[in-house]
């Protein structure tokens, strides 16, 4: 407790909310909602929010002085169910720009809505835990060439679900502006002279980059930087424009942000997927509203590497 206290004290210092969850021993959705209550102040930067020391040492000392105050600490429940403020909650997981843009939909729709920034795979896990309420997925499978379903219908095996498309989009190398190293396949992350930067295990693009290593018969223990890891597509994007690696996995979108070319190798299906209940009903109309109005789709034609040709197009459902 002594050194979180200290840490916390440290002068003009400010905090993501993965940070302050570590700090305070909660999940990161505890955090986003004592942010959307206005209990833990917070301000944006980029897609990333952030929360000064002062803050957040007020909140604690706050805390405090609640004589009833319960344990946030919602991992150690037992039933694995949503906090009472969160139960009504629409929690969007996923880390796509677009999905800023749905939560704030959902909002202006009446619907309480909170952004969970985890990759593909870890939020389908989420949603079977009962953890979020919508999921974000780019999940390639390589036996069979096919974008989300084959993992949906592992992970959510025995849930009722439909599976919506959101947006398609290239997915494929970053490589240093005239790319001087002539990067142009999967095979040419075996060369000695190439050092890639990777994504953190369960985001789409680690899936992509596995699965496509798999098929080849590649070992990532032949791959210089395989174990060099970053948590977003712009920062996989900034270490190769500052020469800290060679190539690495994204989406074009983030191209377009930092001074890399983009090598396009696969147009990848961006979907969310839904549980279905006599609760969700009403949220689920809503999401084919709004996701199919025109409106909704030019704001996402504005950003420049999205396809919203079947944007709102049921992909599959469950009877």
């Amino acid at each position: 407790m002594k050194e979180r206290r200290q840490l916390v004290l440290e002068e003009n210092r400010s905090y993501t909310t993965e940070e302050v969850s570590k700090l305070l021993r909660v999940s990161k959705l505890t955090v986003y909602d004592l942010i959307n209550k206005g209990e833990l102040p917070a301000y944006q930067v980029g897609r990333q929010k952030r929360i000064d020391a002062v803050d957040l040492e007020q909140y604690i000392n706050r805390s405090k002085n609640v004589k009833s105050h319960k344990p946030l600490n919602r991992e150690n429940r037992q039933d694995h169910q949503l906090e009472p403020s969160l139960q009504h909650a629409v929690i969007i997981s996923g880390q796509d720009v677009t999905l800023d843009m749905l939560a704030n939909s959902l909002q202006k729709e009446g619907f309480k809505s909170l952004r969970d920034y985890n990759g593909s795979l870890n939020s389908l896990i989420s949603m079977y835990n009962g953890k979020c309420t919508i999921v974000s997925t780019h999940l390639f499978d390589g036996d069979t060439n096919e974008y989300n379903l084959p993992f949906i219908k592992k992970i959510l095996t025995g849930r009722s679900y439909i599976v919506i498309r959101l947006v398609s989009r290239w997915a494929g190398f970053y490589v240093q502006s005239g790319n001087p190293k002539n990067i142009k396949t999967w095979e040419d992350l075996l060369r000695p002279d190439i050092k890639i930067v990777n994504r953190e295990k369960g985001a789409g693009a680690r899936v992509l980059l596995d699965e496509q290593i798999r098929i080849r018969n590649m070992s990532p223990k032949e791959i210089q930087g395989y174990h060099n890891e970053e948590s977003n597509h712009l920062s996989v994007a900034t270490a190769v424009a500052q020469g800290l690696a060679d190539v690495g996995v994204g989406i074009e979108k983030e191209a377009k942000i930092v001074a890399v070319d983009f090598i396009p190798l696969i147009q990848e299906h961006y979907d969310l997927v839904i549980l279905k209940s006599d609760e969700q009903e009403s949220l689920i109309q809503t999401m084919h509203k709004i996701l199919n109005s025109t409106e909704f789709k030019n704001k996402i034609s504005c950003i420049e590497g999205y396809d919203t040709a079947r944007t709102g197009s049921v992909i599959f459902e469950t009877l």
